[in-house]
């Protein structure tokens, strides 16, 4: 079904999906770039039928509250403001609003997800062995640790009992998960998870070649979304292909 689609951040990701959109028989009715965010209203957000955005860590909660208060189901891919993620969530619960949130959209990161928490079980039975967590991103990236990056490190200490918390950069104590964030330019966005013991080292690594699989996941998303209510994420929508 043909879609109305609102765009709210309209940097590399947004003018990428607003091409997917497109070329899948969309339309996209909103486009709204970071320097005319303060101005978005909750009347031109109906003209959507569902609202995706990528903006900044800065505007993400104000985002994700204006589209349940004016009643359209949205899709959030900004990281960066989840110590308001609670709010949201009453929000969309008072409002019998949809939301639906990932750190990461590529179908390839949440498998790399699964196989991280699954390792971070295992790694449980071996306490030889110390994890420690690393993203690198291109220099024009605000969050560090990135939303994936943290995404990652749950999964980690949901499955490790030895560990209770990470901590940016090196950790000072043993029950601390390590995690390293680096900009550089030019760099595909690259998270790895390595285990190290005195006699060896595990690691699983996951690298992005572009921005293609985000954006496809994105719109994937927002398709679903319609006609749904209450909070969903990639587990939600990866159940159903």
């Amino acid at each position: 079904m043909p879609l109305k689609i609102a765009l709210i951040g309209y940097g590399k990701m947004g003018r990428l999906l607003d091409r997917l959109a497109t070329e899948a028989g969309h339309t996209v009715v909103l486009r709204v770039g970071q320097q005319q965010r303060p101005g978005l209203t909750a009347e031109q957000l109906r003209t959507a039928d569902v609202a995706i955005d990528f903006s900044h860590p800065d505007t993400g909660f104000e985002n994700a509250k204006l589209c349940l208060e004016g009643g359209v189901p949205l899709v959030s891919g900004t990281t960066g403001w989840l110590d308001r993620f609670g709010e949201i969530e009453v929000l969309c619960a008072e409002r019998e609003g949809a939301f639906f949130y990932a750190s990461n959209f590529s179908i390839g990161v949440n498998l790399f997800f699964a196989l991280n928490r699954y390792l971070a079980r295992r790694m449980n039975e071996f306490p030889a062995y110390h994890p420690t967590l690393s993203e690198t991103h291109h220099t024009a990236k605000v969050d560090a640790p990135s939303g994936t990056a943290l995404t990652l490190a749950e999964g980690i200490l949901s499955e490790m009992d030895r560990l209770n918390d990470w901590t940016k950069g090196s950790a000072e104590a043993p029950d601390e998960l390590s995690v390293f964030s680096h900009r550089i330019d030019p760099t595909p966005g690259t998270h790895e998870v390595r285990y190290d013991s005195e006699e060896d080292t595990l690691r699983i690594e996951h690298i992005a070649h572009g921005r293609m699989g985000f954006a496809r996941g994105a719109l994937r998303a927002a398709e679903w979304l319609v006609g749904k209510q209450g909070m969903f994420g990639m587990s939600d929508l990866l159940r159903n292909f």
